[in-house]
């Protein structure tokens, strides 16, 4: 046969419309040398125990496929929960990847306030579910009575997250259970990717709400984002249903072995976390002293707002070592700035950092 003589004529395969028209997420990791005060992360590193952990990995514990039965076990124990109450994920992202797999078909809705973490939109648009996106008035507060207006028929999944990214802003326990009980048929997904910086948890509440779902992640107090492990809760039937959609693989081994070391040293998580909090109000004192316009935060980060020179503040902080991010995109956050909190010297050193850039860039009060 003669292949040259052969027109072989090849045409790329065409995705789904709702892969063609979902919005990409496209989070800014280049080029990121420097004090990173720009992904909430915990800007010290995860417990020395996690590091002690890893250097006790054999070979053979590589090569098996990881088990996630015994590690979801203790953190049951740990929440104080039902062992068929949990479930172990690749991060708080496949916690809303499989809340969205088992909940929306193609026209079902999808309520969201913004501004938020873009990945609920992201994951939900996948579906073909319709977004309904509900925007915060000026003081960036879930909109509650805005979520429950906009509830339909259609509506069958509601993602809040608590504290919020980049708001800081909390869903009170008196509103949640106020929505929760005007959408007994709609799955409610409590994102609590924050918990440890606020101390305030509704897991309690998934005994009396079926439809209610809290995540949890090892990311931000722990310092294991690159560990990529988290944790969905809810009642034990629904949880069979999620369940179903979850590969029984989803977490990695290495993560599986030391995520009962990080979970006993709970003596790193609070001297962790009491720093960032202590440096959250030490910032929010700094930022009323500059005269400029910030949110009360429950979270390891602070938002404030200071108009057309956001893009410049980020770039003198860069100049000076320090990471901090715009987030001037998001919906009612025009101008805006957010900086994340860590350790007390990171802290400080921040504190040092942004006194000189509003001098530079004549910042707040002349």
């Amino acid at each position: 046969m003669n292949m040259k003589a052969e027109k072989i004529i090849a045409r790329a395969p065409e995705p789904r419309a709702a892969v063609r028209s979902m919005k990409e997420y496209h989070p800014p990791l280049a080029d990121r040398e420097g004090l990173r005060l720009d992904f909430n992360e915990n800007t010290s590193g995860c417990s020395p125990c996690v590091l002690a952990k890893l250097q006790q990995i054999a070979a053979d514990q590589l090569a098996r496929y990881p088990e996630r039965a015994p590690m979801e076990r203790a953190l049951c124990t740990h929440f104080q929960i039902d062992h068929l109450q949990l479930l172990l994920t690749n991060g708080v992202d496949e916690a809303i990847h499989l809340m969205c797999e088992t909940y929306l078909n193609p026209e079902d809705e999808v309520i969201i306030p913004v501004p938020t973490f873009g990945m609920y939109e992201v994951y939900a648009s996948q579906t073909g579910a319709k977004v309904i996106t509900v925007q915060a008035k000026n003081d960036l507060a879930v909109p509650v009575k805005k979520i429950m207006q906009a509830v339909t028929a259609k509506t069958k999944l509601i993602c809040v997250a608590s504290p919020n990214n980049p708001t800081g802003s909390v869903l009170s326990r008196a509103d949640l259970i106020e929505i929760l009980h005007k959408v007994p048929h709609t799955a409610f997904l409590l994102d609590e990717a924050y918990y440890d910086f606020y101390g305030e948890t509704r897991l309690d509440l998934i005994v009396k709400f079926p439809n209610l779902f809290i995540a949890r992640t090892f990311s931000k107090a722990y310092g294991m984002a690159g560990f990529r492990v988290g944790v969905l809760m809810g009642a034990r039937d629904t949880m069979a249903d999620v369940r179903k959609v979850s590969s029984p693989y989803n977490v990695n081994g290495i993560a599986l072995a030391c995520l009962e070391a990080a979970m006993a040293d709970d003596k790193y998580i609070r001297e962790y976390t009491s720093q960032v909090i202590a440096g959250r109000n030490m910032l929010e004192q700094e930022l009323t002293a500059l005269g400029l316009r910030w949110w009360p935060s429950k979270a390891n980060f602070v938002l404030f707002r200071v108009g057309d020179k956001h893009a410049a503040l980020v770039d003198a902080m860069r100049a000076r070592g320090i990471l901090i991010r715009s987030r001037h995109k998001d919906p009612g956050c025009s101008g805006c700035v957010r900086i994340t909190l860590g350790t007390s010297e990171h802290t400080a050193r921040m504190l040092a950092a942004l006194r000189e850039a509003a001098i530079e860039l004549e910042l707040g009060r002349k």
